[in-house]
């Protein structure tokens, strides 16, 4: 498997924290709520989270940003000992920290603490931005842009440079690839100055009416190539100065979706980096963004240290089922090769999502499909089958094994339920004994007579022949 290219990334750090608890009653002396039970947890937060979550997906970063002598500053190096490359410039004034008082997953408050500006360039940054094969720009405002601003113009002439803009920050450099705004940044960036604020749009069609009307304004504005507006659950708008490419989501997310727009930076300047085009580089980074929020957002996804983009490890699944049965729910698994998706896995696969809170799917690599099938198998890979079983309503996760049988995943998973269809018997199923061993049960399911994906194989090849066994 071909190594990720390294990748620069360049930004002003925060120090990120929440304070998560329970909120069941209001304060005695004061109509706000009482937060019990707190869990305090802090993470990297601005260009710095950026940089995490761009090394857990297994690429060599070199970070560059602003850091001091402040308690903030030295908890940041402690966060990011060991992910990457840090390349410091010199912070006047203590760090940026953010803290957010959660309850039962909402916020409630943010503080906002440290004024700490970026105070000058550096050698080894200089030379670290002229080695680079690309460049992320991570600018919230802080000045670290600010003082490399002529080595990034130098560099956005001759490699890819990303620019994710946030509203205290300043335009990106002319050259940049692409810019990275949320809707209401662009909105923002785009807007005439003055003091009226930017009207809101209302429904999912002025959202991408206004959308595209920004877009075009900043690229003739910034001077820069591409932007791709970044629109949440309804996924992205990328405009090059034509009809504009929207690409939906594939799927609507729910949890925190703090960091989510750094995670559709980091890949998409991935992407990038890599050589891929920006219009495959952004369907790629939508998809990473809806895994991201899936899998738990930014604690999950660093905690875990695995890939947000990788739908070989079930790291998905496991954030659902850790969260399915912390509010009590039944997870529910089935699996199989999925090879030319028909009715009957269909059918199999909404029989078994309505036995339980929560489905996933667990598919056989291809290897493991070669070794089962024959060489002719799968007609599918497994990045189309994972994609094309996630589009389905009834499935909420996937997970891909490379063993003849899932026996390991499951032991991983530990779902209440593995469902199966009625074509088998319990006794040609290894697994049974396993999933009992957890108080698990094994249950067989109505299926339609007479599908098979290796029917439909050979039908397509001009080969018809009986149907078997999936």
């Amino acid at each position: 498997m071909k190594r990720p290219a390294p990748l620069v990334i360049v930004g002003d750090s925060l120090l990120d924290q929440d304070v998560s608890g329970r909120a069941e009653r209001l304060a005695p002396d004061a109509p706000v709520p009482v937060v019990a039970d707190a869990e305090h947890r802090t993470r990297p937060g601005g260009a710095a989270l950026a940089a995490c979550l761009a090394a857990a997906g297994g690429r060599e970063i070199t970070f560059v940003t602003a850091l001091g002598d402040d308690e903030a500053s030295q908890a940041v190096r402690d966060l990011l000992a060991d992910r990457v490359h840090l390349v410091e410039l010199p912070l006047d004034g203590p760090l940026a920290r953010k803290t957010r008082l959660m309850a039962d997953g909402r916020p409630l408050l943010r503080l906002d603490e440290g004024h700490g500006r970026a105070a000058g360039p550096s050698p080894e940054a200089e030379q670290a931005l002229a080695d680079a094969g690309a460049v992320l720009v991570a600018d919230y405002g802080r000045g670290t842009a600010d003082v490399l601003r002529e080595a990034l113009t130098a560099r956005a002439a001759r490699i890819p440079v990303v620019w994710d803009p946030h509203p205290a920050g300043g335009p990106p450099v002319p050259g940049t690839r692409l810019a990275t705004p949320a809707a209401a940044e662009a909105r923002r960036f785009a807007a005439e100055p003055g003091p009226a604020a930017p009207a809101r749009p209302e429904g999912h069609r002025d959202v991408l009416r206004q959308a595209s009307a920004d877009a075009r304004t900043l690229l003739e504005k910034w001077g820069i190539a591409s932007v791709a507006v970044t629109l949440g659950e309804h996924g992205a708008l990328l405009s090059r100065g034509g009809p504009p490419l929207l690409v939906p989501a594939p799927w609507r997310a729910s949890g925190d979706c703090c960091g989510a727009g750094d995670s559709f930076a980091v890949a998409v300047a991935g992407r990038l980096a890599d050589g891929d085009l920006v219009e495959l580089a952004v369907r790629e980074a939508v998809e990473t963004a809806a895994r991201f929020v899936s899998a738990g957002g930014a604690h999950a996804v660093l905690r875990s240290a695995r890939p947000a983009d990788d739908r070989g490890v079930p790291g998905d699944a496991r954030a659902l089922v850790r969260r399915v049965r912390e509010r009590g729910g039944t997870v529910v698994a089935a699996g199989g090769c999925f090879d030319l998706l028909h009715a009957g896995h269909v059918e199999l696969l909404q029989a078994a999502r309505r036995a339980g809170d929560c489905l996933v799917v667990c598919v056989n690599s291809d290897a493991s499909v070669r070794r089962r099938k024959g060489g002719g198998r799968p007609v599918v890979p497994a990045e189309d089958r994972t994609r094309v079983l996630l589009a389905l309503d009834c499935v909420d996760a996937v997970a891909v094994f490379d063993e003849d049988t899932p026996e390991r995943l499951l032991d991983e998973l530990r779902p209440d339920i593995w469902a199966k269809g009625g074509d088998y018997a319990l006794t040609d199923l290894p697994e049974t004994a396993l999933v009992e061993s957890w108080g698990g049960q094994v249950v067989l399911l109505p299926y339609l007579d007479g599908r098979s994906s290796t029917h439909l194989a050979e039908r397509a090849a001009g080969r018809p022949g009986a149907p078997t066994r999936r």
